[in-house]
Parts: C-alpha cells; structure tokens; sequence
C-alpha cells in the first residue's frame, strides 16, 4: 500500500472513518465554489466518489490521497493523481489536485501535498506529464500550480459546468530539470 509522508502530511488510501470528515469538507459551499458548477455534495455523493478514488487506485495504481496531519491524525481533505475524465479534450492526461477544508487553508498544505502527489507521479509512476485544471478566477489553486512549475497551456470551458478553466502542465523533463536545481 502506497504511503507518502511529508514533515507535517501524511498521504495514504481511504479508509470508512475518513467518509464523515470528508463529506464535512464537500459540505462546504466555500470549499466547492471552483469545483465543477459550485454544488456541495452529501456524505453518499463523498462515499461514492472514495469508492471511485479508491477504484481509480486498483486500476491504474495511483488515485487521490487522502491528506491526514500527521500530528493530530486529522483528515483535512484529499490530493492526488487522477484521470479528468469530465475534461476530454485534454485526454489522454495525468491531472493532480487538492481540496482541503477551510480550517486547512492559508497553511501551505495543499502545495506539500500536491508536491508529493507530484513527486510520486514521476519518480514511482513513471508519467511523462502531468496536468492541473482550474477554474478561471480561482488564484489560490494556481498559486500552488506555479510552485510546483506547472506553466499554463490551454484555456478552455468545463463542459460539465460550462465555466472558463485554465489547464496547466508540468512535463517529466521540466520536472526532472527543477529537482536537478533544488539538489
């Protein structure tokens, strides 16, 4: 089983407990404002979207993380690897994303988690690139797009919601290139 640890995340599969917190982060209107059309989601829609995240894990080896601090054992939400299905224009493609609850926000979670998430992809996965999808307006998420190097590549309308998104990409090279600089 695929475990990730950052100095203050941990990144693991789902397990039954983290349904109720995760609920409570889809739950709120301000969390989901720039997902998809805005609508919050009840703890089923959260079940069966775990069931699906975790489904996307046994078949393809890598999926969305849930995202515990490793000092509490909090759930704060989830990040990881996923194929944006809902954005076909863009496939065949890698995505990585994040949502945390608010409590969470303002911390520079998202970005060390997303860092990992990313980190994973290439170097236990293999992916030659991997993409970040947001929607226009939404400056926080493309804050962490930038740190972890994405460069936007192609804006375009979320058929799903019918909202202007902005799609951002980081290769394998350009990934690889980075981590030469940080070293």
């Amino acid at each position: 089983m695929v475990i990730l640890e950052t100095p203050r995340l941990v990144l693991r599969r789902w397990r039954e407990e983290d349904i109720a917190p995760m609920a409570a982060v889809n739950a709120d209107p301000e969390v989901m404002r720039w997902i998809r059309d805005g609508s919050v989601r009840d703890e089923q829609q959260t079940r069966d979207g775990v069931r699906a995240w975790e489904s996307e894990w046994e078949s393809r080896g890598f999926g969305l993380f849930a995202v515990e601090i490793r000092s509490t054992g909090e759930l704060a939400g989830f990040t990881g690897l996923s194929v944006p299905g809902f954005l076909p224009e863009v496939l065949p493609a890698v995505e990585v994303g994040w949502r945390l609850g608010r409590d969470h926000w303002g911390q520079g979670l998202a970005t060390e988690a997303a860092v990992a998430a990313v980190r994973f992809g290439f170097e236990e996965r293999g992916l030659e690139r991997i993409v970040s999808i947001v929607q226009v307006g939404n400056d926080a998420s493309e804050r962490i797009m930038t740190k972890l190097g994405m460069h936007p590549v192609r804006e375009t309308v979320n058929p799903t919601s019918g909202r202007p998104v902005r799609v951002f990409a980081l290769s394998s090279e350009q990934y690889a290139a980075t981590r030469r600089l940080q070293a």
